[in-house]
């Protein structure tokens, strides 16, 4: 199997077209698809349980007769946990307890400080209450999603996580359901789609009402969460995956071109990307792709991958590397060289950045720490992985003294006259001593 994998140079007079054509990605939603996801969540914001029932029977193949069917047990969280093979149990807690301890880290915390005047100004962090998590299913299972959404809700102190996940032909994952268990998932429904997200944004006689939907899913899914969008808040709309990969030459082209295949193994529409002044080092890292293709179960979807949306990319220099890197904005970034962490300050715009030739993106997936949940789509250049953050909020504290009332009442009260709100100048002036009588 031969992959075409495109390749052209920054030198090249076109070089411009060239890397706007291969960014070019449609992100306009379907219409057909955005009509169907419209009916459904009328439906389910109508009938409830019914609709999200109906469409679970209809979508996933099973015959449940209600909802509180489609409920799973702590009990039986607890138990696909106690049922997993040593090892993958032992990986599982691993992954949890490093995503946990980095997460730890972003906690916010509460602020305030006192004026001369004893006006009193600050912040005060909360957590949401209730959040619901979406968790992929069908072709696919990963408790790794489960990990990086779950983990830092928790870390935030939301009270409750409402987890749904879709089984088809009433298929359950164990290793998601354990992934449910040993992050601290409150309640897991098996339904899955647009409809699962409505019930988590509307709430059913069953299903609660969220505050925040988060996770994964396709392009339903995705449009499902672009539509409640503002009756509750979402993480993203994410993208296809893709990876970037800046490599001075030095690095082991069997390495590079996995590291590649790591990302396009995931979807047809993945992209992967290879920037490398050593115009030899990207022929060798051809030459791994064509000989290592071979091998991997999910070659047909790499090399279309590959084919429709790669590149190797070879450029005058690292510097001009990284000015190429901050207009991509990747999701997954890695710096295959020699002093990495050098190079990162040169770095504006990516989801991660993965340093060192040791540092694979795969770690990050799974088990590095960081959070998994990256912008897509050139996003990185205005947002940021899921974190801690994501699941707490901010209040402003203001505490004004009956002196600090008497300057800020003036400057107030001016303010508000220009701008024609006359009540909001006189609620300020009621306070100055010179109007109380």
């Amino acid at each position: 199997m031969t992959i075409n994998i495109r390749r052209f140079s920054t030198s090249d007079i076109d070089f411009d077209q060239h890397l706007h054509a291969l960014l070019a990605f449609e992100t306009a939603q379907d219409d057909s698809v955005d009509e169907v996801v419209a009916g459904i969540l009328k439906d389910v914001k109508k009938r409830g349980d019914a609709a999200v029932l109906e469409y679970t029977n209809r979508f996933d193949k099973t015959s449940a007769t209600s909802l509180v069917e489609l409920e799973i047990s702590k009990q039986a969280l607890n138990a696909a946990l106690n049922e997993l093979p040593q090892d993958q149990r032992a990986a599982l807690q691993l992954a949890a307890d490093r995503v946990r301890i980095y997460h730890e880290k972003q906690l916010m915390s509460s602020w305030s400080y006192t004026e001369a005047d004893g006006t009193l100004l600050g912040q005060q962090v909360t957590c949401l209450d209730r959040v619901g998590l979406y968790v992929p299913g069908g072709k696919a299972a990963y408790p790794s999603s489960v990990l990086m959404n779950a983990i830092p809700a928790k870390v935030a102190g939301v009270k409750e996580l409402i987890m749904v996940v879709p089984t088809p032909n009433g298929e359950r994952n164990q290793l998601v359901l354990a992934a449910a268990a040993i992050s601290g998932v409150d309640r897991v429904f098996c339904i899955g789609g647009a409809q699962a997200v409505g019930a988590l944004a509307y709430g059913t006689q069953t299903v609660p009402q969220v505050d925040k939907v988060v996770g994964p899913g396709n392009a339903y899914v995705a449009a499902a969460k672009r539509r409640v969008f503002g009756v509750v808040g979402i993480d993203m709309v994410a993208g296809p995956s893709e990876i970037l990969v800046i490599c001075d030459g030095k690095t082991n082209p069997d390495w590079v071109a996995m590291d590649l295949f790591s990302q396009a193994e995931h979807d047809e529409l993945a992209q992967a990307i290879l920037l490398s002044p050593d115009a030899d080092f990207l022929e060798k890292v051809s030459a791994s792709i064509q000989k290592l293709v071979a091998e991997m179960p999910r070659k047909e979807i790499i090399t279309k991958s590959l084919t429709d949306r790669g590149a190797l990319i070879q450029v005058r220099d690292l510097a001009e590397a990284a000015e190429i890197c901050n207009y991509i904005a990747p999701e997954h970034l890695e710096l295959s060289m020699d002093d990495p962490l050098a190079f990162s300050k040169t770095i504006k715009h990516a989801g991660a950045i993965f340093m060192g030739r040791n540092t694979c993106e795969a770690l990050g997936d799974y088990c590095a720490g960081p959070n998994h949940v990256l912008p897509t789509s050139r996003t990185a250049r205005f947002s940021s992985p899921l974190g801690v953050y994501d699941f707490q909020k901010r209040s402003s504290l203001i505490m004004v003294s009956e002196q600090g009332a008497q300057t800020l009442g003036k400057v107030a009260a001016t303010l508000a006259y220009g701008e024609g709100l006359q009540a909001h100048a006189r609620s300020a002036e009621f306070r100055l001593k010179a109007n109380q009588t």
